[in-house]
């Protein structure tokens, strides 16, 4: 399966940039291989890093587009029954869902750098028909670092790009868990400005009597 899917991506890549974007439209082509693997080609110097980064952020956003549309426009059983062939298991879909009925649209950006979490967060927010521009600029401003992560330890490694994963893992699991304190952080401030509000509403109330 791994090599088979390493040929599909070389076969992208006499599509020049538009092949990089292409192959990462396809969701069951794995982004962890195809950036690290483009990352290589800019060290071969066939490619140019920045626009390798741009192609890898233009397919890392029409790539989850796919899975809303398929979320929006197909639902939950449809979602359930095709979900596999973009290598989305239904425990994945379940946790996305949780995730989103939780922090809201915001998970379109921050679920991103949460494994388990990334590729699956999309279909809830085609199923809540979230705005498709936020979304799409939320997913935006995720894979640009992510992608620029992945591309440029692909080309520090060389022939070695295949390390890539667990070494990209190492950084995107700390900005993860700084993003969910953030998070927790902002939900308890918005709850403590809630409640505060609540309390002065009554007294305001009284004093125009």
């Amino acid at each position: 399966m791994h090599e088979w899917l390493i040929g599909l991506i070389e076969g992208f890549k006499s599509l020049g940039y538009v092949g990089i974007a292409l192959a990462l439209t396809f969701e069951f082509v794995p982004a962890e291989l195809v950036l690290p693997l483009a990352g290589f080609w800019v060290y071969e110097g066939d490619f140019n890093i920045i626009l390798v980064i741009l192609a890898g952020t233009t397919g890392g956003v029409t790539g989850p587009l796919t899975l809303y549309a398929l979320g929006r426009y197909g639902g939950r059983p449809l979602v359930l029954r095709f979900g596999k062939y973009f290598l989305v298991r239904e425990k994945e879909i379940v946790k996305a869902e949780q995730f989103f009925a939780k922090y809201g649209s915001g998970v379109a950006f921050f679920g991103r750098f949460i494994p388990g979490v990334r590729t699956a967060v999309s279909i809830p927010c085609g199923m809540a028909n979230m705005n498709v521009w936020k979304f799409s600029i939320y997913t935006f401003a995720a894979m640009l670092p992510i992608t620029s992560l992945y591309v440029y330890l692909g080309y520090k490694l060389g022939p070695r790009w295949e390390e890539v994963g667990p070494l990209a893992s190492q950084y995107l699991t700390p900005i993860a868990i700084v993003i969910l304190v953030v998070l927790v952080a902002w939900i308890g401030w918005k709850w403590l400005s809630a409640r505060r509000k609540r309390a002065t509403s009554p007294s305001e109330d009284h004093d125009t009597k």
